[in-house]
Protein backbone atom coordinates (compact mmCIF):
# COMPACT_ATOMS: atom_id res chain seq x y z
CA UNK A 1 0.00 0.00 0.00
CA UNK A 2 1.50 2.98 -1.02
CA UNK A 3 1.87 5.55 1.73
CA UNK A 4 0.81 9.25 0.65
CA UNK A 5 -1.09 12.28 1.23
CA UNK A 6 -4.83 11.38 0.04
CA UNK A 7 -6.42 14.73 -0.06
CA UNK A 8 -5.46 15.69 -3.84
CA UNK A 9 -7.59 12.96 -4.71
CA UNK A 10 -10.75 13.69 -3.17
CA UNK A 11 -14.14 14.93 -5.40
CA UNK A 12 -14.72 18.42 -5.02
CA UNK A 13 -18.15 17.36 -3.55
CA UNK A 14 -16.73 15.29 -0.70
CA UNK A 15 -15.74 15.90 2.36
CA UNK A 16 -11.66 15.16 4.21
CA UNK A 17 -9.64 15.45 6.79
CA UNK A 18 -6.18 14.25 6.89
CA UNK A 19 -3.31 14.44 9.27
CA UNK A 20 0.32 13.64 9.07
CA UNK A 21 2.16 14.44 12.80
CA UNK A 22 5.03 13.81 14.37
CA UNK A 23 5.52 12.88 18.20
CA UNK A 24 8.96 12.85 19.91
CA UNK A 25 10.20 13.12 23.60
CA UNK A 26 14.07 13.58 25.47
CA UNK A 27 15.26 10.18 26.04
CA UNK A 28 14.29 9.76 30.22
CA UNK A 29 11.36 11.91 29.14
CA UNK A 30 10.02 15.49 30.43
CA UNK A 31 9.99 17.15 27.52
CA UNK A 32 8.03 16.19 24.39
CA UNK A 33 6.95 18.02 20.80
CA UNK A 34 4.09 17.13 18.88
CA UNK A 35 3.50 18.71 15.28
CA UNK A 36 0.71 17.79 13.27
CA UNK A 37 0.02 18.88 9.30
CA UNK A 38 -3.64 18.82 8.83
CA UNK A 39 -6.03 19.30 5.58
CA UNK A 40 -9.45 20.33 6.44
CA UNK A 41 -12.06 19.84 3.40
CA UNK A 42 -15.90 20.48 3.86
CA UNK A 43 -18.13 18.93 0.91
CA UNK A 44 -18.13 21.26 -1.75
CA UNK A 45 -15.07 23.59 -1.11
CA UNK A 46 -11.55 23.66 -1.76
CA UNK A 47 -9.24 22.25 1.61
CA UNK A 48 -7.52 24.24 3.82
CA UNK A 49 -4.40 23.15 5.66
CA UNK A 50 -2.74 23.69 9.20
CA UNK A 51 -0.03 23.23 11.68
CA UNK A 52 -0.73 22.54 14.72
CA UNK A 53 2.36 23.25 17.12
CA UNK A 54 2.70 22.10 21.06
CA UNK A 55 6.33 21.94 22.67
CA UNK A 56 5.71 19.80 26.03
CA UNK A 57 7.91 20.76 29.22
CA UNK A 58 6.93 18.45 32.76
CA UNK A 59 8.88 21.27 35.11
CA UNK A 60 6.91 23.79 32.99
CA UNK A 61 3.47 25.68 34.18
CA UNK A 62 2.58 24.00 30.90
CA UNK A 63 2.52 23.07 27.15
CA UNK A 64 3.46 26.18 24.72
CA UNK A 65 0.76 25.49 21.79
CA UNK A 66 -0.14 28.16 18.21
CA UNK A 67 -2.01 26.75 15.26
CA UNK A 68 -1.50 28.30 11.75
CA UNK A 69 -3.77 27.79 8.94
CA UNK A 70 -3.34 28.51 5.21
CA UNK A 71 -5.83 28.05 1.62
CA UNK A 72 -5.78 25.71 -0.47
CA UNK A 73 -2.83 27.79 -2.48
CA UNK A 74 -0.46 27.34 0.21
CA UNK A 75 -1.08 23.60 0.63
CA UNK A 76 1.04 21.11 -1.35
CA UNK A 77 1.87 17.02 -2.17
CA UNK A 78 5.22 17.98 -2.94
CA UNK A 79 6.98 14.69 -5.70
CA UNK A 80 9.09 12.65 -3.06
CA UNK A 81 7.63 14.31 0.20
CA UNK A 82 3.86 13.52 1.49
CA UNK A 83 2.81 17.13 2.27
CA UNK A 84 3.54 20.77 2.75
CA UNK A 85 1.53 22.76 4.81
CA UNK A 86 2.81 26.97 4.61
CA UNK A 87 6.04 26.88 5.66
CA UNK A 88 6.24 23.29 7.09
CA UNK A 89 6.94 20.02 5.69
CA UNK A 90 7.19 16.41 6.32
CA UNK A 91 8.72 13.95 4.16
CA UNK A 92 9.40 10.30 4.37
CA UNK A 93 12.79 10.74 6.64
CA UNK A 94 12.51 14.36 7.50
CA UNK A 95 10.41 17.51 8.66
CA UNK A 96 11.38 20.82 8.37
CA UNK A 97 9.35 23.89 9.03
CA UNK A 98 7.76 26.60 11.04
CA UNK A 99 4.81 28.67 12.84
CA UNK A 100 4.98 32.52 13.90
CA UNK A 101 1.82 33.64 15.74
CA UNK A 102 1.05 35.90 18.79
CA UNK A 103 1.27 32.96 20.84
CA UNK A 104 4.81 31.04 19.82
CA UNK A 105 7.38 31.70 16.75
CA UNK A 106 9.13 28.25 16.71
CA UNK A 107 11.17 26.65 13.86
CA UNK A 108 12.41 23.03 13.44
CA UNK A 109 14.34 20.55 11.04
CA UNK A 110 14.74 17.28 12.01
CA UNK A 111 15.73 14.02 10.48
CA UNK A 112 14.20 10.83 11.25
CA UNK A 113 14.87 6.87 10.87
CA UNK A 114 13.96 3.35 12.06
CA UNK A 115 13.63 0.05 10.73
CA UNK A 116 10.33 -1.22 12.16
CA UNK A 117 7.82 -2.08 9.21
CA UNK A 118 4.46 0.36 8.84
CA UNK A 119 2.15 -0.36 11.36
CA UNK A 120 -1.31 -0.31 9.89
CA UNK A 121 -4.30 -0.85 12.41
CA UNK A 122 -6.60 -1.84 10.06
CA UNK A 123 -6.67 -5.70 9.20
CA UNK A 124 -6.33 -6.10 5.39
CA UNK A 125 -4.75 -3.04 3.00
CA UNK A 126 -8.44 -2.85 1.28
CA UNK A 127 -10.25 -1.59 4.38
CA UNK A 128 -7.81 1.54 3.57
CA UNK A 129 -9.37 2.40 0.29
CA UNK A 130 -12.94 1.13 1.38
CA UNK A 131 -16.04 3.78 2.35
CA UNK A 132 -15.62 2.13 5.64
CA UNK A 133 -14.43 2.42 8.46
CA UNK A 134 -14.86 5.97 7.87
CA UNK A 135 -11.58 6.99 9.77
CA UNK A 136 -8.32 5.30 8.63
CA UNK A 137 -4.93 5.05 10.62
CA UNK A 138 -1.40 4.02 10.32
CA UNK A 139 2.41 5.03 11.11
CA UNK A 140 4.51 4.52 8.52
CA UNK A 141 7.65 5.39 10.82
CA UNK A 142 6.18 3.90 14.23
CA UNK A 143 9.60 3.48 16.10
CA UNK A 144 11.90 6.09 15.05
CA UNK A 145 14.71 8.33 16.33
CA UNK A 146 15.44 11.97 15.80
CA UNK A 147 18.02 14.09 15.42
CA UNK A 148 17.94 17.58 14.50
CA UNK A 149 17.07 21.07 16.40
CA UNK A 150 14.02 23.08 17.37
CA UNK A 151 13.69 26.60 18.48
CA UNK A 152 10.63 28.06 20.31
CA UNK A 153 10.35 31.92 21.37
CA UNK A 154 14.81 31.47 20.52
CA UNK A 155 15.30 28.69 22.81
CA UNK A 156 17.29 26.06 21.22
CA UNK A 157 16.28 22.31 21.61
CA UNK A 158 19.13 19.70 20.27
CA UNK A 159 17.68 16.56 19.29
CA UNK A 160 19.90 13.89 19.47
CA UNK A 161 18.26 10.15 19.72
CA UNK A 162 14.78 11.63 20.95
CA UNK A 163 12.09 8.40 20.50
CA UNK A 164 9.53 9.12 19.03
CA UNK A 165 7.09 8.18 15.69
CA UNK A 166 5.40 9.44 12.96
CA UNK A 167 1.45 8.72 12.25
CA UNK A 168 -1.06 9.38 9.40
CA UNK A 169 -4.94 9.19 9.31
CA UNK A 170 -7.41 10.37 6.71
CA UNK A 171 -11.13 9.90 6.15
CA UNK A 172 -14.78 11.73 6.22
CA UNK A 173 -15.65 11.81 10.11
CA UNK A 174 -14.02 11.30 13.24
CA UNK A 175 -15.10 8.83 15.52
CA UNK A 176 -17.60 9.99 18.31
CA UNK A 177 -15.05 9.14 20.65
CA UNK A 178 -11.72 8.20 20.78
CA UNK A 179 -8.66 7.73 22.71
CA UNK A 180 -4.89 7.24 21.08
CA UNK A 181 -1.93 5.62 23.26
CA UNK A 182 1.97 5.72 22.38
CA UNK A 183 5.26 4.40 24.25
CA UNK A 184 8.53 4.34 22.58
CA UNK A 185 11.60 4.86 24.38
CA UNK A 186 11.61 2.25 27.16
CA UNK A 187 14.70 2.69 29.24
CA UNK A 188 14.76 -1.24 29.84
CA UNK A 189 13.70 -2.11 26.40
CA UNK A 190 14.42 0.30 23.74
CA UNK A 191 13.34 -1.57 20.29
CA UNK A 192 9.54 -1.78 22.01
CA UNK A 193 7.18 0.31 21.00
CA UNK A 194 3.37 0.46 22.35
CA UNK A 195 0.80 2.29 19.89
CA UNK A 196 -3.11 1.35 20.58
CA UNK A 197 -5.79 3.68 19.71
CA UNK A 198 -9.72 2.85 20.34
CA UNK A 199 -12.98 4.32 18.74
CA UNK A 200 -16.59 4.62 19.41
CA UNK A 201 -18.66 5.42 16.52
CA UNK A 202 -22.19 6.14 15.77
CA UNK A 203 -24.43 3.55 14.59
CA UNK A 204 -27.84 5.55 13.92
CA UNK A 205 -28.93 6.77 17.18
CA UNK A 206 -26.80 4.62 19.18
CA UNK A 207 -23.11 4.52 20.01
CA UNK A 208 -20.80 1.32 19.69
CA UNK A 209 -18.79 -0.13 22.66
CA UNK A 210 -15.08 0.78 22.12
CA UNK A 211 -13.50 -1.17 19.32
CA UNK A 212 -9.78 -1.24 20.25
CA UNK A 213 -6.86 -1.48 17.56
CA UNK A 214 -2.89 -1.40 18.04
CA UNK A 215 0.06 -3.24 17.91
CA UNK A 216 3.03 -3.80 20.49
CA UNK A 217 6.42 -4.59 19.76
CA UNK A 218 8.49 -6.58 22.00
CA UNK A 219 11.79 -8.99 22.25
CA UNK A 220 11.63 -8.28 18.02
CA UNK A 221 7.74 -9.84 17.52
CA UNK A 222 4.91 -7.93 16.97
CA UNK A 223 1.51 -8.32 18.53
CA UNK A 224 -1.64 -7.29 16.76
CA UNK A 225 -3.84 -5.87 19.84
CA UNK A 226 -7.72 -5.32 19.78
CA UNK A 227 -9.85 -5.89 16.65
CA UNK A 228 -14.07 -6.59 16.25
CA UNK A 229 -13.57 -9.66 17.67
CA UNK A 230 -11.57 -8.76 21.12
CA UNK A 231 -14.22 -5.45 21.81
CA UNK A 232 -15.96 -7.47 24.77
CA UNK A 233 -13.11 -8.89 26.19
CA UNK A 234 -11.30 -5.70 26.04
CA UNK A 235 -11.71 -2.67 29.19
CA UNK A 236 -11.44 1.06 28.45
CA UNK A 237 -11.93 3.44 31.44
CA UNK A 238 -11.05 7.21 30.20
CA UNK A 239 -11.27 10.28 31.72
CA UNK A 240 -9.53 13.72 30.59
CA UNK A 241 -6.00 13.20 32.54
CA UNK A 242 -5.82 9.52 32.36
CA UNK A 243 -6.57 6.26 30.59
CA UNK A 244 -6.68 2.70 32.07
CA UNK A 245 -7.09 -0.19 29.47
CA UNK A 246 -6.98 -3.72 28.71
CA UNK A 247 -6.31 -5.49 25.50
CA UNK A 248 -6.38 -8.45 24.67
CA UNK A 249 -4.58 -10.03 21.18
CA UNK A 250 -3.76 -13.37 20.25
CA UNK A 251 -1.78 -15.25 22.86
CA UNK A 252 -1.11 -11.85 24.48
CA UNK A 253 -2.75 -9.97 27.09
CA UNK A 254 -1.57 -5.78 27.88
CA UNK A 255 -2.94 -3.81 30.93
CA UNK A 256 -1.72 -0.49 31.43
CA UNK A 257 -2.45 2.72 32.60
CA UNK A 258 -1.58 6.53 30.95
CA UNK A 259 -1.57 9.70 33.31
CA UNK A 260 -0.08 13.11 33.70
CA UNK A 261 -1.41 16.05 35.55
CA UNK A 262 -3.79 18.09 33.90
CA UNK A 263 -1.38 21.41 33.49
CA UNK A 264 0.69 19.03 31.11
CA UNK A 265 -2.35 19.12 28.21
CA UNK A 266 -2.98 21.22 25.32
CA UNK A 267 -6.80 21.29 24.31
CA UNK A 268 -7.77 21.68 20.47
CA UNK A 269 -11.23 21.90 18.56
CA UNK A 270 -11.14 18.96 16.14
CA UNK A 271 -13.89 19.64 13.28
CA UNK A 272 -15.66 16.99 11.42
CA UNK A 273 -16.04 18.23 7.33
CA UNK A 274 -19.72 18.17 7.42
CA UNK A 275 -20.48 19.12 10.85
CA UNK A 276 -19.66 19.51 14.46
CA UNK A 277 -16.66 19.36 16.88
CA UNK A 278 -14.53 17.79 18.94
CA UNK A 279 -12.73 18.65 22.43
CA UNK A 280 -9.35 17.19 21.90
CA UNK A 281 -7.10 17.29 25.08
CA UNK A 282 -3.37 15.73 24.15
CA UNK A 283 -0.23 14.71 26.62
CA UNK A 284 2.97 13.75 24.81
CA UNK A 285 4.81 13.53 27.76
CA UNK A 286 2.56 11.32 30.01
CA UNK A 287 3.28 8.55 32.01
CA UNK A 288 2.76 4.97 30.89
CA UNK A 289 2.96 1.58 32.72
CA UNK A 290 1.87 -1.42 31.04
CA UNK A 291 2.11 -5.35 32.24
CA UNK A 292 2.14 -7.43 29.27
CA UNK A 293 1.09 -11.34 30.09
CA UNK A 294 1.64 -14.17 27.60
CA UNK A 295 1.15 -17.98 28.74
CA UNK A 296 4.04 -19.36 29.86
CA UNK A 297 6.11 -16.63 30.28
CA UNK A 298 6.30 -14.42 33.63
CA UNK A 299 4.86 -11.15 33.49
CA UNK A 300 6.51 -8.62 31.72
CA UNK A 301 6.47 -5.17 33.31
CA UNK A 302 7.28 -1.72 31.04
CA UNK A 303 7.23 1.74 32.24
CA UNK A 304 7.54 5.10 30.16
CA UNK A 305 8.10 8.24 32.42
CA UNK A 306 7.52 11.33 30.96
CA UNK A 307 7.41 10.14 27.54
CA UNK A 308 4.27 8.54 26.28
CA UNK A 309 1.46 10.03 24.45
CA UNK A 310 -2.43 10.22 25.52
CA UNK A 311 -5.43 11.63 23.69
CA UNK A 312 -8.95 11.64 23.99
CA UNK A 313 -11.27 13.30 21.64
CA UNK A 314 -14.77 13.65 23.43
CA UNK A 315 -17.80 16.31 22.74
CA UNK A 316 -17.75 16.95 26.67
CA UNK A 317 -16.59 20.47 27.02
CA UNK A 318 -16.30 20.54 31.14
CA UNK A 319 -12.92 19.09 31.19
CA UNK A 320 -11.44 21.56 32.83
CA UNK A 321 -8.71 21.82 30.14
CA UNK A 322 -8.09 25.31 28.04
CA UNK A 323 -8.85 25.02 24.44
CA UNK A 324 -6.75 26.45 22.14
CA UNK A 325 -8.22 29.34 20.86
CA UNK A 326 -8.28 28.29 17.00
CA UNK A 327 -11.07 27.39 14.94
CA UNK A 328 -10.85 23.76 12.95
CA UNK A 329 -11.91 24.05 9.38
Amino acid sequence: MEERARYPDVAAKAGHYESFYIKACEPGGGRGLWIRHTVHKRPGAEPSGSIWFAYFDRAAAGPRATKVTVPAAELTAPPGSWIRVGDAEIAPRAAEGSVDTEALSAAWSLTFDGDDTPCKYLPADWLYEAPLPRTKFLAPFPNVRFEGRLEVDDEPVEFSGWPGMIGHNWGTEHAERWIWLEGTGFADSPDTYFDAGAARVKLGARTSPWIPSGMLMLDGEPHRLGGLGQVRSSSIEEHPTACSFVLPGRDILVRGRACAPAKDFVGWAYADPRGPEHNTVNCSVADLELTVERPGLPARELTLSGGAAYELGMRETDHGIPIQPYPDG
